[in-house]
């Protein structure tokens, strides 16, 4: 179980983003934050296989690394001020997969899913997909509870589409998004509850049938 430590030392960390207060810390680090959360993780993934029943991957699978891999980035700080996991079936081996997300940082907790990394072929499927059923796809993304809990659809937009699309993005303007992904964000206690394993997986099972759409889409 996650206590208010956990949230205090991302906030810390958020403060003093250096090797050398890293290094002070990282036995706090350990014992407060990263053993936690991935204990948090793998509790929510039993919940996850009551109705993902192929998901095999375990919480080691899942959970990202604290370090920031800073090569290519403008952003020098070495560490990440959050803690993050994506559950797919392979964890983070299998990211293209539509699955689900899981972040908290001091201030913010974020649930969502979806397909986010649809590489060329995945994504003309899924866009293939809607235009041939846009009415069961409108179904998906208005129903009730995946409205009350993720509001809308989000993702980049293409703004120029293959020909054979125009027409079909007339009629359901979601075809246009070269990621379809759903995210709530809410208030971080919200992870030092005592249910949150059930709490999160409720957000995820909210957005089980629509993964369900792109997995079948994607293949």
């Amino acid at each position: 179980m996650l206590n208010e430590d956990f949230l205090q030392f991302l906030y810390d960390l958020s403060r003093n983003n250096n090797r050398d207060w890293f290094e002070k810390n990282k036995k706090r680090y350990e014992i407060t934050v990263k053993k936690p959360f991935e204990e948090t993780v793998g509790a929510v993934i039993e919940r996850l296989k009551q109705f993902e029943p192929d998901f095999t991957a375990t919480a080691k699978d899942c959970v990202f690394r604290i370090y920031r891999d800073t090569r290519f980035s403008a952003d020098k700080t070495p560490y990440k001020t959050h803690v993050g996991a994506i559950l797919t079936s392979m964890g983070r081996k299998n990211m293209e997969q539509p699955g689900y997300y899981l972040q908290i940082e001091f201030g913010n907790l974020m649930l969502g899913g979806g397909a986010y990394f649809l590489d060329k072929e995945p994504l003309y499927k899924v866009r293939k997909a809607i235009a041939q059923d846009p009415e069961s796809f409108r179904r998906l993304v208005s129903d009730k509870n995946f409205v009350t809990r993720f509001g809308e659809l989000k993702g980049e937009k293409n703004k120029v589409l293959p020909p054979e699309f125009k027409e079909a993005v007339r009629k359901e303007p979601l075809l246009a998004h070269k990621q379809f992904y759903f995210m709530a964000e809410i208030d971080p206690d919200n992870a030092l509850r005592a249910d949150f394993p059930d709490f999160a997986a409720e957000y995820f099972r909210a957005g089980k049938p629509l993964n369900d759409f792109f997995r079948s889409a994607a293949g």
